[in-house]
């Protein structure tokens, strides 16, 4: 049985009016999450504005939304770092605060060479014992991780058992499922979920169900069953809000669009600044396409 099956929200990170964390509301949105059927919760992530946040501030991010989860889902902790040693600084907290899993990129700010990459998720095992998500971005992380790299990694680091893959190239889900190693298989790109999903994909680590949580269930119960024409139909209704997902102000998108659609985003830490007119309707347009109704 796969460890991270199904949809896993990238939660983001509510901030108060002075700019501290605001827990509370953190927790109702995670409840809200728990309510549409969500199958698992990814904290201090790239949706999660991990990289403004300090050490502390990432621990109790962590250590809310594991106790809003109380067990009722996996929770995933985001510790990607420039060197080994912060994200197994970050590994160790979320180890305390009771995640069920790590999620990792390979080192931030350097494009690692093999060996390098290894020791580094090597690193992080060693600082906790919970099983890792290799996250495969080569926009986000600068370095791409192909599936015989990717096979490597879970060969000598026993901890990595999956991977969120956001390549973007679906084929690589096959190498991946039939490959030497038995790695689970999460789609980290909202828009080709589908694409994912059909190719043998488990799970789902989504930025668009942050704020369309019933959407994205619906949309794995359809690869599931499967139904695929109720399947695309859900895909292209999502489609337009999940192309968001990759782009640069993806938290700035699903933080408004949190907030139109009955979750709080709030606003956004700098270097991140609010929307402006133009992107505002870009989403306007997104979340319209999200309002029209999907056949039964």
């Amino acid at each position: 049985m796969p460890r991270f099956p199904g949809i896993l929200p990238a939660v983001t990170t509510p901030f108060a009016a002075d700019g501290s964390v605001d827990h509370a509301t953190l927790a109702a949105n995670v409840a809200a999450l728990l309510e549409a059927g969500v199958h698992g919760l990814v904290a201090t992530g790239t949706m999660g504005e991990a990289g403004s946040l300090s050490r502390d501030e990432r621990a109790a991010v962590v250590a809310s939304v594991v106790e809003a989860a109380d067990g009722a889902v996996p929770v995933v902790a985001g510790v990607s770092a420039g060197t080994p040693g912060a994200a197994a600084d970050f590994a160790r907290d979320a180890t305390a605060a009771g995640v069920d899993g790590l999620m990792l990129l390979p080192p931030l700010g350097y494009r690692a060479d093999e060996r390098e990459i290894v020791a580094h998720y090597a690193a992080v095992a060693a600082a906790a014992d919970l099983p890792l998500m290799a996250y495969n971005n080569p926009e986000a992380g600068g370095t791409d991780m192909p599936p015989a790299l990717l096979a490597r990694l879970a060969e000598q680091v026993d901890a990595v058992v999956a991977v969120k893959e956001c390549s973007g190239d679906a084929r690589r889900i096959a190498a991946l499922l039939h490959g030497p190693a038995a790695l689970e298989v999460l789609v980290g790109g909202d828009d080709w979920a589908l694409e994912g999903f059909c190719a043998g994909a488990t799970g789902w680590v989504s930025g668009v169900a942050v704020c369309a949580p019933g959407d994205c269930v619906a949309l794995y119960d359809a690869c599931r069953a499967p139904d695929l024409d109720r399947a695309r139909a859900l895909s292209a209704r999502l489609l337009p809000l999940a192309r968001l997902d990759m782009t640069p102000k993806l938290v700035q998108y699903f933080k408004a669009a949190e907030d139109a659609l009955g979750f709080v985003g709030g606003p956004v830490r700098p270097p991140r600044l609010p929307l402006t007119e133009e992107e505002q309707a870009v989403l306007r347009e997104a979340l319209d396409a999200l309002a029209a109704p999907v056949a039964a």
